[in-house]
């Protein structure tokens, strides 16, 4: 486990929206997962979304000061699938191992 995070892709100083998002995801996080380790924390710059990726496979993702989503990459088949739920996104991890 790393013990120093760094935001990846982010410009200093945030902008309005990515700090929205990044307050939505620290929110769902803290409400939803707060004991899973973090992984990344950053900006994709393609899809605009602002996420937190955990360990277990699960990062959570807000796009423009949207509600949070929960998505889950299958890494063999490089499909990406979004939730509503962390639960939602806990099911397929958990159907994949």
């Amino acid at each position: 486990m790393k013990s120093k995070l760094e935001i990846h892709n982010l410009l200093n100083p945030v902008g309005y929206h990515e700090a929205q998002c990044l307050s939505k995801c620290f929110e769902a996080y803290a409400d939803e997962c707060a004991n899973e380790p973090i992984s990344e924390i950053g900006f994709n710059s393609k899809t605009k979304y602002v996420y937190i990726e955990l360990e277990n496979g699960i990062s959570i993702c807000s796009k423009l000061g949207s509600d949070v989503e929960y998505l889950v990459t299958n890494f063999e088949t490089l499909k990406e699938t979004f939730f509503e739920s962390y639960g939602q996104a806990e099911d397929l991890i958990d159907s994949m191992y």
